[in-house]
């Protein structure tokens, strides 16, 4: 084998299949070199104020603006054209500019100065104190957006920051770094390497932090590495995650959420709907007009601005896919829609694909999918749809569609998920800026929220600074008043 710093990774596109990018894999020396770069420069990027970080993520915020339609190329290059790759450029400066606003206003409530609500005499203070590097390793799917997430808040809390984007889709990083890279300030904490999971046991080695977003096996074997070296890992593994559509929801307005919360970017989402649970008195009415709905829906194989589905982003996903609906057959599912993997001029489509006569002994049922099926189900009572929801390893997000929210919330309440969506599906981005969740299950790992203001208390440790106003304790009379004298 030739030396690590020379060895490459074939990338393919997933629109036509063919390897049109060579990865140069960054050597165990460059890392370490990179890292202990970055380490050092966090001691003076920590130092500034948290005003003045923000003057200087201001600065890269117009870069990004002005180069927004680069990065959303990029993105759509390594992902094969999907929806959300387009906007990445605004969910990124979204992201940046959120924090702008918020930063300041999160660590302030997360303060106190003042008496101690026990002793006092005594006053107490907070400081919050970065971890010098975080390691942000990425997935394949929403690639830009999923690291981002994580590195953005941490660079604002003080942090030093490395990332390594999937080998599976490593293009972005050079059109996103461009722009950091005109912020020399930000460039000196913020950096990236390129690899497989080699490099990113490299990083973890070298991390005081680690966040991951990907597969439950992967996101096992970080821990196991995290918590070998006693450091705080952060992992968002997955879902499976469930909707319940109610005997008295509006069937158009249901089949409508389940078709885009399954379909949206080829199903490649971590909160996708995988599991439907229609009331059997409505069951027939409701998958037939998910047909109907799942005959509109286009791929963008012609055109990648213009259709709603994208090709499989990593190959390999697309024989996962066919493996769970060949099983699901051959135990007595029937595929209404779709249930092909497409060949179009070499990339691997699949049309929305509806499924009935499901079970739990089915993998489609218990292991993640991430392709655009939706099999459906059909229960006789709300506890029994309860039941079946909560009938898994995983607990991201679920979805109920009832008749109101007055009927939904009370199933909503009773189900195991981070995040519970009512009255429509995938309405994660909603909840960003505004509250935080944690997962159940295997899907989530490390407390502390992923989103919301308080997301930036994760890559901080705060610090209780005590002062004693009244007299010092004498251990030659430190007894409880209560008890009796001592000689």
């Amino acid at each position: 084998m030739a030396d690590a710093e020379q060895r490459r990774i074939a990338v393919s596109n997933p629109r036509n299949g063919r390897v049109d990018f060579n990865l140069l894999v960054t050597s165990e020396e460059e890392v370490a070199a990179k890292a202990a770069r970055l380490r050092k420069n966090q001691e003076k990027w920590s130092a500034r104020s948290l005003s003045q970080r923000i003057e200087v993520m201001q600065r890269w915020l117009r870069e990004v603006a002005a180069h927004a339609d680069e990065i959303a190329e990029a993105d759509a290059q390594d992902t094969g054209g999907c929806h959300t790759s387009y906007l990445q450029g605004f969910i990124t400066m979204g992201n940046i500019g959120g924090w702008i606003e918020d930063a300041a206003a999160a660590l302030e409530k997360a303060s106190y100065c003042g008496a101690s609500r026990s002793v006092p005499q005594v006053d107490v203070r907070t400081q919050f104190v970065p971890y010098p590097l975080v390691s942000v390793i990425g997935p394949w799917n929403a690639p830009m957006m999923l690291v981002l997430l994580d590195a953005i808040p941490a660079l604002f809390a003080g942090c030093a920051v490395l990332i390594k984007p999937s080998e599976v889709t490593p293009r972005w990083a050079e059109t996103l770094f461009g722009t950091v890279a005109r912020v020399p300030e930000l460039a000196a904490v913020f950096d990236y390497v390129q690899g497989d999971g080699a490099t990113g046991q490299t990083m973890i080695d070298l991390s005081d932090l680690v966040c991951f977003t990907g597969s439950v096996p992967t996101g096992r074997k970080i821990a196991v590495q995290c918590a070998q070296r006693l450091i705080p890992c952060y992992l968002e593994l997955g879902g499976k995650d469930p909707v319940i559509v109610t005997e008295n929801a509006d069937l158009n307005r249901a089949a409508t959420a389940v078709l885009r919360g399954a379909a949206h970017a080829n199903g490649m989402v971590c909160f996708s709907v995988e599991r439907i649970y229609v009331q059997n008195d409505i069951h027939d009415a409701f998958v037939k007009l998910l047909i109907e709905k799942a005959g509109h829906v286009r791929l963008n194989a012609d055109n990648p601005r213009a259709g709603h589905l994208h090709p499989f982003t990593f190959a390999p996903q697309a024989e996962i896919v066919a493996r769970q609906l060949a099983d699901a057959k051959a135990r007595g599912a029937t595929i209404h829609t779709g249930g092909e993997v497409l060949n179009i001029d070499g990339g691997l489509y699949m049309r929305p694909t509806v499924l009935t006569g499901v079970t739990h002994d089915m993998a489609i049922m218990r292991e993640e999918t991430f392709g655009p099926c939706l099999p459906v189900m059909a229960y006789r009572t709300i506890e029994e749809a309860i039941a079946l929801a909560n009938d898994t390893e995983f607990g991201l997000t679920a979805s109920v569609i009832a008749g109101s929210e007055e009927e939904a919330l009370p199933i909503a309440e009773r189900i195991n998920a981070g995040s519970v969506f009512m009255q429509d599906t995938f309405l994660t981005f909603a909840k960003n800026r505004t509250v935080g969740s944690n997962s159940f299950g295997v899907s989530g790992v490390g407390g502390g929220s992923r989103t919301g203001p308080e997301a930036i208390l994760r890559y901080v440790r705060r610090k209780a600074l005590l002062t004693q106003h009244g007299d010092v304790a004498d251990i030659m009379n430190d007894y409880h008043k209560d008890g009796p004298e001592r000689a």
